[in-house]
C-alpha cells in the first residue's frame, strides 16, 4: 500500500468538524474513497504484486488456497493460475462482488473466522497496514483496507490468532507486512501462536520495507 498513501492522514488533509453535521445525520465530510477519486475496493499495487509473486512458487496444483482480505481478487487469481482451487474472503461486500466479476469465488468473512479446520493447504493476506491514529480514521471501505489502527497490526493480530486453525497439518500461510507494523513484533505474536515465520520477499520503498513472510504449524 505504498501509492501515494504516505502523504495521507495528516491534519491538513482531513478537514471537518465532529459537530458540524448534515441534516441526514452524516459529519460532512466526504468518504475517503471519494476524496481519492478511486472506487471503494484497493486495486492491485506493489504490495499485492509481492506477495502473489512469492506464493505462486510455492502453491502447487490442487492447493486449497485462502486469500484473506481479497479486494479485486487479484491475489486469489494468480494462485488459480498457478493450479490452486481458491477463494477470497473479505468485509467489503463491494470487495467480494469485484473479485467474483473477476472469476475468484468470494465469501464475505472477517478474516479466517468463517472457515472450517483444517480447510486449507494456503492462505494469503494483504493485510491493511498504515498505522493510522483514531482521529484521523475514515469510516469507509477504502479507510479499512488501508488503515491499520494506531500501530498498523489491527488486523495483523486477530489474523495470526486464528490462522493456524484453518492450516492443514502441512499448510503455510503468507502475510505481507510493511516496516512501519514491526515485523519484529509480527514474528513474537506468530511463536505464540505456534507459527514458525520464515521472510521470503522483500522490497525497499521510499518509506517503508515490505516484506512477505510465510509462518507454518510449528512441528
Amino acid at each position: 500500500m505504498t501509492d501515494g498513501n504516505e502523504a495521507d492522514g495528516t491534519d491538513d488533509d482531513r478537514p471537518g468538524d465532529s459537530d458540524d453535521r448534515r441534516a441526514d445525520g452524516s459529519d460532512g465530510k466526504p468518504g475517503l474513497a471519494d476524496r481519492r477519486g478511486v472506487e471503494q475496493v484497493y486495486q492491485p499495487a506493489e504490495d499485492s504484486k509481492l506477495l502473489a509473486d512469492a506464493v505462486v512458487e510455492r502453491v502447487e496444483a490442487g492447493d486449497r488456497a485462502l486469500d484473506v482480505g481479497t479486494g479485486s481478487g487479484y491475489v486469489a487469481a494468480r494462485m488459480e493460475d498457478a493450479g490452486a482451487d481458491a477463494v477470497g474472503a473479505d468485509l467489503n461486500p463491494h470487495a467480494c462482488r469485484q473479485a467474483a466479476e473477476n472469476g475468484v469465488p468470494a465469501v464475505r468473512a472477517d478474516l479466517t473466522a468463517a472457515f472450517r479446520d483444517g480447510a486449507f493447504d494456503v492462505v494469503t493476506f494483504n493485510p491493511p497496514y498504515l498505522p493510522t491514529e483514531p482521529e484521523q480514521e475514515w469510516d469507509d471501505w477504502m479507510e479499512r483496507a488501508l488503515s491499520g489502527g494506531e500501530d498498523g497490526r489491527a488486523a495483523i493480530d486477530p489474523f495470526l490468532d486464528d490462522v493456524a486453525r484453518v492450516l492443514a497439518p502441512d499448510g503455510a500461510a503468507y502475510l505481507l507486512v510493511s516496516s512501519l507494523t514491526d515485523p519484529d513484533a509480527v514474528r513474537d505474536l506468530a511463536a505464540e501462536n505456534g507459527l514458525e515465520s520464515e521472510e521470503i520477499a522483500s522490497e525497499s520503498h521510499p518509506f517503508e520495507t515490505l516484506l512477505v513472510m510465510r509462518f507454518a504449524p510449528t512441528p
